[in-house]
C-alpha cells in the first residue's frame, strides 16, 4: 500500500493513570524492549485529529511479546488478532507500541517501517478503514506512524498525557522561542518553553459572570493564546459589582431603571451588552496577542458545544445542571480536563448560615461530577422544562430571586482554579499529588477542605460507554426553551 502524506495533524491523548501503567511497563529498568497495544477513540477537529486512548493492553514478555523473525522483538499474531478484533467490533483505532533506548529523541528503525508496510494494510482492512498504526517510545519522546483509509498515511508527532502534571511528548525537543519580555516575571518560573505552552493553549470559559469573568482576565494576562468564551446572558445592574470590566454604560442602567415605562426598559434589556463581549474587551486590553471567540449563546446548542471539543481545558463557571452534565461528559468522552468553579452564600431567615468557594479540577477517567452527586436529577428535570412549567411547579414565583454573591468569593475560587491548571501545564506539580484537585474554602470558619472525588462503577458519564469514545458517542446536548 503506497502511503501519501496528509496535511491534517494527528496526535494521541491519554490519562495520567494510563501513562503511568504504560511507562512502567515499557521502562521497568531492565534496558530491554517491551510491547503493548492501545485501543483508541477518535476526535476530529479544526486543530487536528486526536486518538483518545480508551484501553491499554500490555503485552506479556515471552508470551505476547517474543523474539522476532526479522527484527529484535514482535507482538505475537494471536495478541495482534485479539486486539484488532476488539477494535473492529468497537470501531476503535489500533496502535501497536514498543520502546527503544535513549531519552529525548526517538524514531522508527528501517526494520520497524518494513514491518508496518507488510502488516498494516491487512490490519486496516480488518478494521474497516478505521486507522491503525504504531508508536515508538524513548523515555522522554515518542514517534508515530498512522495508516488511514484511501491510501493515506500520516505521522503522529505528539502525545499528551492529561494528568497532573501534564506531559507532552514529541519525536525530539522543539526549540522554544524567547518569550515576550513583558512576561519576564512568569518566565522566571516556567521558562521560555512554559510561556510557549501558554501561548499555544486554547482554553474555554463557560459562564462569564462573577467567577468566569475573573478567570478570563487571568488567562489573558498569563498569555494564553486563544480563549473561547460562552454565555448567553447580558449584563445588568446587579452584575456590575461582580463582573470584571463591566461599565454602567454596558448595562444601559438609565434605560432599565424601574421608573421607566416597560417598553423603555425592554429596549434596555435588549441592547445591554452581552457578558462575553465585556470579557472579550477585557481580555484584549490585557493581551494584544490573545485570540478571543465570544459566543453569546447557550453552550447546550449543539454547534456551540462542539466548540469545546478541541480546547485544551474547560473552565465551567455556569451554575446549571444541564451545562455541568455536558462539560462533565466532554471531559471523559474527549479527554479534555475541566474545572468547575463557583461560590455560594446560604441565607436562612435573613441570617447568613454558610459561605464557601469551590474549585473542582477533574481529570479524564477519574471520579466525575455525576459520581459525586453534583448533577442532581431533579435539577436536570427542572431545567429541561419551559419557564412557564417551572413556575407552575413552584409554590412561590421565585424565578427572579437571585442568590447572594460578592466578587471576592468568586476571585478566591477563580484564583485557585487557574493556579491548579497553571501548575499542571507548567510541570510544577509534585509527582505524588492527586490527579483530581477539589478544594473548598469556608471564610466564616477559615477552613480549607480538600476532597478526593469518588468514582462510581458503571457511571454513564465517565464509565466505559462514554470514556474516550470521542466522536462515536452523541453529546448530551438538550436544547431547552430558555437559554442556559
Amino acid at each position: 500500500m503506497a502511503g501519501t502524506a496528509v496535511t491534517t495533524a494527528w496526535s494521541v491523548t491519554m490519562t495520567g493513570e494510563q501513562w503511568t501503567a504504560l511507562r512502567d511497563h515499557l521502562f521497568p529498568g531492565d534496558g530491554d524492549e517491551h510491547g503493548a497495544v492501545l485501543r483508541c477513540g477518535i476526535a476530529r477537529g479544526p486543530r487536528g485529529n486526536r486518538l483518545l486512548v480508551k484501553d491499554l493492553a500490555l503485552a506479556k514478555d515471552g508470551v505476547d511479546y517474543v523474539r522476532g523473525d526479522r527484527g529484535y522483538r514482535k507482538l505475537t499474531a494471536q495478541f495482534v488478532a485479539d486486539n484488532i478484533d476488539v477494535c473492529a467490533d468497537e470501531h476503535l483505532a489500533y496502535l501497536a507500541v514498543h520502546n527503544h533506548g535513549g531519552r529525548d529523541s526517538v524514531a522508527f528503525s528501517g526494520t520497524d517501517m518494513a514491518s508496518h508496510d507488510r502488516g498494516y494494510p491487512a490490519l486496516l482492512d480488518i478494521n474497516d478503514g478505521v486507522p491503525v498504526g504504531a508508536l515508538v517510545f524513548a523515555s522522554g519522546a515518542v514517534a508515530g506512524d498512522l495508516w488511514l483509509e484511501n491510501g493515506e498515511r500520516a505521522e503522529i508527532a505528539h502525545l499528551r498525557v492529561v494528568g497532573r502534571p501534564r506531559v507532552d511528548l514529541t519525536p525530539q525537543p522543539a526549540p522554544a522561542a524567547v518569550a515576550d519580555p513583558g512576561f519576564d516575571r512568569q518566565t522566571r518560573i516556567f521558562g521560555d518553553r512554559g510561556q510557549a505552552v501558554l501561548a499555544a493553549s486554547k482554553v474555554a470559559v463557560v459562564g462569564l459572570g462573577g467567577a468566569g469573568s475573573v478567570i478570563s482576565e487571568y488567562l489573558a494576562l498569563l498569555g494564553v493564546g486563544e480563549l473561547v468564551l460562552i454565555d448567553p446572558d447580558r449584563i445588568d445592574q446587579t452584575n456590575l459589582p461582580r463582573v470584571v470590566g463591566a461599565r454602567r454604560t454596558d448595562a444601559l442602567t438609565w434605560l432599565r431603571d424601574e421608573k421607566r415605562p416597560a417598553f423603555v426598559r425592554a429596549i434596555g434589556d435588549g441592547f445591554a451588552k452581552h457578558k462575553v463581549y465585556i470579557a472579550r474587551r477585557v481580555a484584549r486590553e490585557a493581551s494584544a496577542a490573545v485570540q478571543v471567540t465570544a459566543v453569546p449563546r447557550s453552550v447546550l446548542d449543539p454547534d456551540v458545544a462542539r466548540m469545546l471539543l478541541d480546547c485544551d481545558h474547560i473552565f465551567l463557571a455556569a451554575d446549571s445542571a444541564l451545562v455541568r452534565r455536558l462539560v462533565n461528559s466532554i471531559t471523559h468522552q474527549y479527554l479534555i480536563p475541566s474545572t468547575q468553579v463557583g461560590a455560594k452564600v446560604s441565607v436562612l431567615d435573613g441570617a447568613v448560615t454558610d459561605v464557601f468557594s469551590v474549585s473542582r479540577m477533574s481529570a479524564p477517567g477519574s471520579g466525575c461530577l455525576q459520581c459525586n452527586g453534583l448533577i442532581p436529577a431533579w435539577k436536570l428535570t427542572e431545567e429541561a422544562t419551559s419557564p412557564e412549567q417551572r413556575k407552575r411547579q413552584r409554590y412561590i414565583d421565585d424565578e427572579d430571586v437571585h442568590a447572594p454573591s460578592v466578587i471576592t468569593l468568586n476571585a478566591v475560587a477563580a484564583s485557585r482554579a487557574v493556579d491548579d491548571w497553571l501548575m499542571a501545564i507548567g510541570g510544577l506539580v509534585e509527582p505524588d499529588v492527586s490527579r483530581d484537585h477539589w478544594v473548598s474554602y469556608y471564610p466564616m470558619s477559615d477552613d480549607v477542605v480538600e476532597t478526593e472525588p469518588a468514582k462510581r462503577p458503571g457511571c454513564l458519564h465517565c464509565g466505559a460507554g462514554r470514556f474516550a469514545r470521542g466522536d462515536a458517542v452523541p453529546l448530551p446536548v438538550v436544547p431547552r426553551p430558555a437559554d442556559v
